[in-house]
């Protein structure tokens, strides 16, 4: 039998985290001493209360059955009240919120839930490949929104052709930023919302890096007045509580979105594990190890700045995430570069290309390693500029 795959798979691009953990395995496979800065996986641990409620919560057999499509009630309470403590948001937790196996399960289901084949989804680029992924899958078509360097890396909305915002219908941001680290405004979010109504485009936000910031937090894009009118904002509990495992996250927003999220999720899923979700309302209630997370990853980005300005590297530190995002030495394309630092001094980057067309030209550098191996990784990096 001839097994063939359907047209949606053949134009899917390769997904470059796997890609990378091939390369990487070939690494080890001849013995080399590999310092990974490539995935955004968290090496902290998940902070021990949160690990023992989850303890005790296995135990409980009603745990043991189906869980709800939407959620626990209190698991959404406890997502709601957390917005409100943090942002100063109000959300109706039974209208409002819905539970996810991790952000990256609802971004990849939204296309399926409002995207008719041929329609357009506004995807950043550079950006989350997920976002662009989940909507090829969906039979819609991404179109790229550059995301530049002279512009902070926020989106020119204003440039987007009328003959493409005719055919949009969700457009999807993220801020702080993956792969880029940019920060957005309250003004932006401002900016963004009205497009969104004007143009009648479901805005899709990707916030799970917010508690990750080494300054000034972050804004929802829910604080922007009339924001649950367009949008729906997804968050996850992975990277604030090392909890990337676990597969919890929440999307929140506009009622008619989140419950359209919903229908699609009857079909494919049948909900997060009830006690997940209870890890994750004492994660949420106690925010656990925050602070320390943060402090953690301060250290690390200003050991490795230190290392790559005092080799030459064009770095600056970042204000938000645990990335470091820089343009590559004059002479090499992003793949070349990353090629380069795995085979000659055994450390995984991440190429910009991966990331969209507008990624050429730069590198992405997780800080997902011991400070120690941080330092070790900035002095081989900086062996290659020598």
């Amino acid at each position: 039998m001839t097994v063939e795959l359907a047209d949606r798979l053949k134009v899917l691009p390769p997904y470059l985290f796997a890609q990378l953990d091939e390369a990487k395995a070939r690494q080890l496979g001849k013995g080399v001493d590999v310092i990974d800065l490539g995935v955004g996986d968290p090496d902290l641990s998940t902070p021990k209360p949160i690990i023992e409620r989850m303890k005790k919560a296995v135990e409980n057999p009603d745990h043991h059955r189906y869980p709800s499509y939407e959620g626990m009630l209190s698991f959404r309470e406890a997502v709601a009240r957390w917005y409100q403590r943090r942002f100063g948001v109000k959300l109706d937790p039974a209208l409002e919120v819905i539970a996810l196996i991790g952000s990256k399960e609802g971004i990849g289901h939204i296309p399926l839930a409002f995207v008719n084949p041929g329609e357009v989804v506004l995807v950043p680029d550079p950006g989350y490949p997920v976002y662009a992924g989940a909507t090829i899958l969906a039979n819609g078509k991404p179109c790229q929104v550059p995301l530049l360097a002279e512009r902070g890396f926020l989106p020119d909305l204003t440039a987007i052709p009328g003959e493409i915002l005719a055919r949009a219908k969700l457009l999807f941001l993220s801020y702080p930023n993956n792969p880029t680290a940019a920060v957005a405004s309250l003004a932006f979010f401002e900016e963004a919302v009205d497009f969104a109504r004007e143009h009648e485009i479901i805005l899709c936000h990707d916030a799970a890096y917010s508690e990750m910031h080494y300054g000034e937090p972050p804004h929802s894009l829910m604080e922007v007045k009339g924001a649950k009118e367009v949008a729906i904002e997804f968050h996850s509990l992975s990277k604030t509580f090392n909890m990337t495992g676990w597969r919890i996250g929440m999307a929140v927003g506009n009622e008619e979105v989140v419950q359209g999220l919903k229908k699609v999720k009857t079909h494919i899923d049948s909900g997060a594990f009830q006690a997940v979700q209870e890890a994750g309302i004492e994660a949420l209630e106690g925010e656990y190890g925050v602070e320390e997370m943060r402090r953690v990853y301060r250290e690390r980005r200003d050991i490795l700045v230190k290392g790559l300005k005092g080799a030459g590297y064009d770095v600056e530190p970042p204000k938000a995430t645990f990335y470091l995002w820089f343009p590559v030495p004059a002479g090499y394309d992003s793949m070349a570069f990353a090629k380069k630092a795995l085979e000659e001094v055994g450390v995984v980057i991440t190429p910009g290309l991966g990331f969209g067309g507008y990624g050429e030209g730069y590198v992405r550098v997780a800080l997902t390693v011991s400070k120690e191996r941080i330092e070790e990784a900035g002095e081989r990096l900086g062996r290659l500029m020598a």
